[in-house]
């Protein structure tokens, strides 16, 4: 009977197992984004998106964030000119250029199977293949930014890499921070952004 029940119960530890490992990514990496008014934890998703994630990753390891900000919040009432709105926050390295690596190859929502939802950090581009150092984390679902998606004319979305396992409230301050049109006044500094654990 005893060892019926061991047997049992072992079953049920690998099933529980094998789900966990069908939900989460065979490879990732966890990231605390510390700001001055609080800090942001994303999971970084190296199997479905491992050239964006290596990129992010880059910057993480070679500190090259440090100093870095968000400066951008994105709102449904300062997109005058836009018929497709969206709610996002938009961090990075901005107009100081100097940490700057060479742009991406474009790694499209079609492409990972990964979608732009509440939470989502993805990659800031204007042209397919021109993302480096800018990002964005999503306010709410933004089907509109995946491929395919109408926001952007060229229809190939933006490349999501990861998603925010903690820390949203700060997200959601940030994007309702005082601002001048979509530009934040003032930005809110981005302290550092560091590995918190290894990859599993």
């Amino acid at each position: 009977m005893r060892s019926r029940l061991l047997v049992l119960i072992v079953a049920a530890i690998l099933v529980v197992s094998c789900k966990s490992t069908e939900q989460a990514p065979a490879t990732a990496a966890t990231v605390e984004i510390t700001t001055t008014i609080g800090s942001i934890v994303v999971l970084i998703n190296h199997s479905a998106a491992p050239i964006t994630s290596a990129n992010f990753m880059r910057y993480v390891d070679e500190s090259r964030f440090d100093s870095a900000q968000f400066y951008r919040t994105v709102t449904v009432d300062n997109q005058p000119n836009n018929q497709i709105l969206i709610e996002v926050i938009q961090g990075g390295l901005g107009s100081a250029g100097s940490n700057r690596l060479a742009a991406i190859s474009h790694e499209t929502t079609r492409d990972t199977g990964l979608r732009h939802l509440d939470g989502t950090i993805s990659m800031a581009r204007s042209e397919p293949g021109s993302a480096s150092s800018e990002f964005f984390i999503c306010i709410g679902d933004q089907p509109e930014l995946d491929f395919g998606g109408l926001r952007n004319p060229d229809g190939q979305g933006f490349a999501v890499f990861g998603q925010v396992i903690s820390g949203m409230e700060v997200v959601q301050s940030i994007h309702a921070s005082p601002r001048n049109g979509q530009s934040l006044t003032p930005p809110i500094e981005i302290v550092s952004v560091r590995r918190l654990q290894p990859e599993f």
